[in-house]
């Protein structure tokens, strides 16, 4: 008589397997998808910027959900004539529309291995929560924070932006806040940024549950930082009307002209109106590594938490957004959980006092750290620093090339690596959006379109670190050439 188990393996079929049924085939497909990347990168300077998708390739996706598996050489086929040829164009040397950055063929290579080891960073104790703190001490170096600062890798500084929300909403009311609710507490608070600050700063105080209506946006002054005495009166001016003032958020190069508070009399101000302290360094707190920069970031030591993206001047891969805090223990109060799945165990795979779901809102999170870690570790923070700094220099030559021409105008001081500027002449709105359209379409270049005082203009954010002085040359040519032909077309 046979045993249970040898019925039940006879009587159940076996479960489907995931892993491929020949690993050598596989492998050289594998190896065939990386070199088509490679050699897409290798060759971006011969391909246009922007490509639209056609109608046919564009119906591809809307596909009804396979119900059988194709060939995976077949699918990287796919990938290589649908998808490769259309994508947002970020890598390109004459993307200048958004303040994103280019990756890198080392960041990529990392992504894959982190992709292959595939763990889960909410927690446990494994190596990859080692990389994450390595990342927070070298952070805690870099903008001269304590050497236990708390930091968590989220999505990006949208996401760093509304822990920072709510790490001050819990300083300011306490941790009961968390689990009784702000109409508990009887207390309205408000935070405080310029007309400058991003459009996530709102979102972060919507989502905090403090209201978008209590963020108190504040005049600018002539280089683009806000108004120390405007904010003075709106602090007093709320106390006086029976608001809580809890937060002040700095910007480290606003995203329409790269401009920057002064944080140093930021940081006095709060210590003497005991409010939180937080700096949207997106992009611009990464001026820290330059030597010819760092000027424009003194005082940023003193804030009381940073928000920053190494997937824009740094190149990591999408997506790797990071929040830092000086006081780990404040970090801690606002999102520390007791869950019984995610009890400690003094050894083993549960060990560890402090997991990454105890400093941000997820619990699963992929492992952005290696990818931010091949970065420093492939380059160095001081070519990384150079980098950054080359790209300030090929705006100003672009300023340079707009000053001379006869077609257009500078619209904005030119104080980091974000030049706007629009044709010269009466009534340019209309042909200044043209511009930017006609050159996306012709995909020669990719700059966007902001609005400064009412008007658009046309804006060229250089991050790349594949561009060169030469291809502003190339930008405003064809430029020049566009705003010729679309003036004739009038």
């Amino acid at each position: 008589m046979s045993a249970p188990s040898d019925r039940m393996d006879a009587e159940t079929p076996p479960a489907p397997d995931l892993d491929p049924a020949d690993w050598e085939a596989f492998s050289l497909e594998a190896h065939r998808a990386l070199d088509l990347m490679l050699d897409h990168l290798r060759g971006l300077r011969t391909q246009q910027v922007w490509r639209q998708a056609p109608a046919d390739v564009q119906a591809r996706f809307q596909a009804p959900l396979p119900r059988q598996g194709q060939d995976f050489g077949t699918l990287i086929d796919t990938f290589a004539t649908s998808i490769l040829p259309y994508g947002s164009g970020n890598t390109h040397p004459l993307f200048m529309g958004w303040v994103q950055g280019a990756g890198t063929p080392v960041g990529m290579v990392a992504e894959m291995l982190a992709a292959g080891l595939n763990a889960n960073c909410g927690g446990r104790n494994h190596i990859a929560l080692d990389v994450e703190r390595q990342i927070t001490l070298w952070l805690a170096e870099i903008f001269g924070f304590p050497q236990d600062a708390s930091g968590v890798f989220v999505t990006g500084t949208s996401m760093a932006n509304l822990v920072a929300a709510l790490v001050a909403r819990a300083d300011a009311l306490g941790e009961k806040i968390r689990s009784q609710g702000l109409c508990a507490t009887g207390r309205q608070l408000t935070g405080y940024a310029s007309q400058e600050a991003h459009g996530c700063v709102d979102k972060a105080f919507d989502l905090a549950g403090i209201g978008a209506a209590f963020l108190r946006r504040l005049p600018v002054d002539a280089e683009g930082a806000i108004r120390i005495e405007a904010l003075r009166d709106a602090i007093a001016r709320d106390r006086a009307e029976g608001f809580m003032p809890a937060m002040v958020i700095g910007t480290a190069g606003t995203v329409n002209t790269g401009a920057f508070d002064a944080f140093d009399v930021l940081a006095d101000l709060c210590a003497d109106e005991d409010l939180w302290f937080h700096i949207d360094g997106a992009f611009g707190a990464l001026c820290a590594l330059s030597p010819t920069l760092r000027h424009l970031v003194k005082g940023m030591e003193r804030a009381d938490s940073i928000a920053l993206d190494f997937h824009k001047w740094l190149h990591v891969p999408y997506d790797a957004g990071f929040f830092l805090c000086r006081d780990p223990q404040a970090h801690q109060r606002a999102f520390g959980s007791s869950g019984a799945y995610l009890a400690r165990a003094p050894r083993g795979l549960a060990a560890g006092e402090i997991w990454p779901c105890d400093l941000g809102p997820d619990l699963s999170r992929s492992f952005r750290a290696l990818k931010t870690w091949f970065t420093f570790q492939a380059f160095g923070a001081e070519k990384l620093g150079a980098t950054i700094a080359a790209t300030c220099t090929i705006a100003k030559h672009l300023a340079d090339l707009i000053e001379a021409s006869p077609d257009f105008e500078l619209r904005a001081p030119v104080k980091l690596n974000i030049v706007c500027f629009g044709a010269r002449g009466f009534d340019t709105d209309t042909l200044n959006r043209a511009i930017v359209m006609d050159l996306h379409e012709q995909g020669i270049a990719a700059p966007s379109l902001t609005i400064l005082d009412g008007r658009p203009v046309i804006r060229a954010a250089i991050l790349n670190h594949r561009t060169r002085a030469s291809d502003m040359d190339v930008f405003i040519a064809a430029a020049a050439e566009s705003a010729a032909r679309l003036r004739g077309a009038r």
